[in-house]
């Protein structure tokens, strides 16, 4: 099994633009085949490390990874987070 964990910081937070990342992220659920978890967290505790939004999925291995990085409708979503995002970091590994 493989897990990506992708940690996101926004540029501007505020309930609309959270609203919209959370929204783009929760419709990658039933929409690839090959994701079979996903979960999205938003931070409460608001630290000046603290990441905004946490996204965790899970594929049963690492091509199930590849394709959901390539998939179009995993696109439009990347496209999304990057407009709304300033820093993001990723993490990927086998379980």
């Amino acid at each position: 099994m493989v897990k990506h964990i992708v940690l996101f910081r926004l540029s501007e937070k505020n309930p609309k633009n959270l609203e919209k990342a959370v929204s783009a992220l929760k419709s990658l659920e039933g929409n690839i085949e090959t994701l079979k978890f996903i979960e999205v967290g938003i931070d409460f505790k608001e630290s000046e490390k603290s990441y905004d939004i946490a996204l965790t999925t899970h594929f049963d291995n690492k091509e199930g990874l590849e394709t959901y990085a390539k998939h179009p409708n995993h696109l439009p979503v990347v496209e999304v987070m990057q407009t709304l995002c300033s820093q993001r970091v990723v993490v990927d590994y086998e379980y």
